[in-house]
């Protein structure tokens, strides 16, 4: 926790628990062969989806097939933003074509990201379904998007921030809200 005034709603273990959970789920609604395919938003979503295939991997005793996406490029927001984005490779080395695909991320709030996930996404094929799998889901939708796959929903005030930590790139697995004024991790 970086401020006295973050409050923690889900620690290592509990995001743990949630991506067993999450997995179990998707497996529920994708029973048949082939398994879907995960393909993380970076950064965060990315090492959740990393983390998600090892369960379903586990669940299915089958591969599953893992990418990542960028979607830097693809905000609808880049004229109003004062910083180029940070772009990061996208890697999805197979055709998501006539697959159920799982977009994974870690926070779902107005659903702009997710939009432009989508976008991405169909630069590499024309899945048969697309699902979405968030960590946390707070609210405050500005697009008609819902997820499929819920870890924790968090109720919040459109000035608060959630901030999702993971043990790779932040050196623990954490969620918290925090008010607006709190600088959010890169």
């Amino acid at each position: 926790m970086d401020s006295p005034n973050e409050k923690v709603v889900l620690q290592a273990e509990d995001v743990r628990r949630v991506l067993v959970r999450v997995a179990h789920e998707i497996v529920e609604r994708n029973p048949a062969p082939p398994a879907p395919v995960l393909i993380g938003i970076h950064r965060r979503g990315a090492f959740l989806a990393r983390r998600l295939r090892a369960q379903l991997e586990e669940l299915l005793d089958a591969e599953v097939l893992l990418g990542d996406l960028d979607i830097g490029f693809y905000r609808d927001d880049l004229q109003r933003r004062p910083d180029a984005p940070i772009v990061h490779a996208s890697h999805i080395d197979f055709d998501v074509t006539g697959r159920t695909v799982v977009i994974v991320d870690d926070v779902l709030f107005t659903g702009r990201t997710v939009r432009a996930a989508i976008e991405a996404l169909f630069d590499y094929g024309r899945p048969a379904r697309v699902q979405l799998a968030v960590l946390a889901d707070r609210g405050h939708r500005e697009l008609p998007i819902r997820p499929d796959y819920v870890g924790k929903n968090l109720p919040t005030a459109r000035d608060e921030h959630v901030h999702v930590r993971v043990e790779e790139l932040d050196g623990t697995d954490e969620v918290s809200i925090a008010p607006a004024a709190v600088e959010t991790p890169a």
